[in-house]
């Protein structure tokens, strides 16, 4: 979701600061992930963690091992995880009946805009290290996966390590829009109705920004990906993968999910969306 939010609570920064820090109040010694790429369902996948690591060599996304840590890391009720999925459906259900029309004119405008399809897909790495599309509206030029042709250097580094990028010139005037009121994740309903994602959880990230979790992949994917979370509602231009705010803040979520928290994201999505600080980045 765009950001801007009411600051988090004091319970939250805890928590946050329990996913950096272990039960002595130490930080924890770094844990590097060299290198993660992954191509499922017929393709190879790899995931080469260095000897800091204490995660098993065969516990990979897509594996049945892998699925099986993160079930092992799920810490959820199975009556938080029933009263969650009912609202995933009922709420994006709602959702996409009310918009359809709406939705319908908008992809128009943005076909005619962006001179490419409306709807961008992406494949991201879901619950259990199970990769699935993701569907947003298109808010950038049709050719934007050429990242080399629109970013300068510097530009080149940030969208590299981040994924997002300040001032991104790739971005249309309506694409703006778009991001600041967060309509552009309209079309992850269809994902949560599918069961794809849910409401609210850790942002769906690539295969490839995995490696910025280290040993702590299995945890984040224990739990469903969210269109919104702690993060996207949070402080999102300020918590990156580079400070490890960004990091901290999802893994938190990921060990304390609940309906409370859950609650206090879907508040504070709306200060994100509507909010001074909002940016649309």
């Amino acid at each position: 979701m765009a950001a801007g939010m009411q600051a988090p609570s004091k319970t939250s920064r805890g928590r946050r600061t329990d996913a950096l820090h272990g039960q002595s109040g130490k930080v924890a010694p770094p844990v590097r992930c060299v290198a993660v790429s992954a191509e499922l369902e017929g393709r190879a996948g790899s995931l080469i963690i260095d000897s800091a690591a204490e995660a098993p060599s065969a516990a990979l996304p897509g594996t049945d091992e892998f699925a099986s840590l993160c079930r092992k890391l799920d810490s959820r009720s199975l009556g938080y995880r029933a009263v969650k999925r009912a609202f995933d459906i009922a709420f994006s259900a709602v959702i996409i009946a009310v918009g359809i029309v709406p939705c319908v004119v908008l992809s128009a405008v943005i076909a005619a805009d962006t001179k490419g399809s409306p709807i961008y897909t992406q494949e991201r790495v879901g619950r259990l290290g199970r990769p699935f599309r993701i569907f947003k509206f298109r808010t950038m030029v049709a050719d934007a996966d050429d990242v080399e042709k629109y970013l300068d250097a510097e530009q080149l580094t940030e969208w590299k390590r981040e994924r997002k990028v300040t001032n991104d010139p790739r971005i249309t005037p309506l694409g703006r829009v778009l991001r600041r009121t967060s309509l552009d994740e309209l079309p992850q309903f269809l994902n949560v109705l599918k069961g794809d994602m849910s409401l609210i959880g850790p942002r769906a990230i690539t295969f490839a920004e995995l490696e910025h979790y280290g040993a702590d992949v299995a945890l984040l994917l224990s739990v469903p990906q969210g269109v919104t979370g702690a993060w996207q509602a949070g402080p999102r231009n300020e918590a990156s993968f580079e400070n490890g705010e960004r990091q901290a803040i999802e893994l938190g979520y990921a060990r304390h999910a609940s309906l409370g928290e859950d609650v206090s994201v879907f508040g504070s999505t709306f200060g994100a969306m509507f909010g001074k600080r909002r940016s649309g980045r």
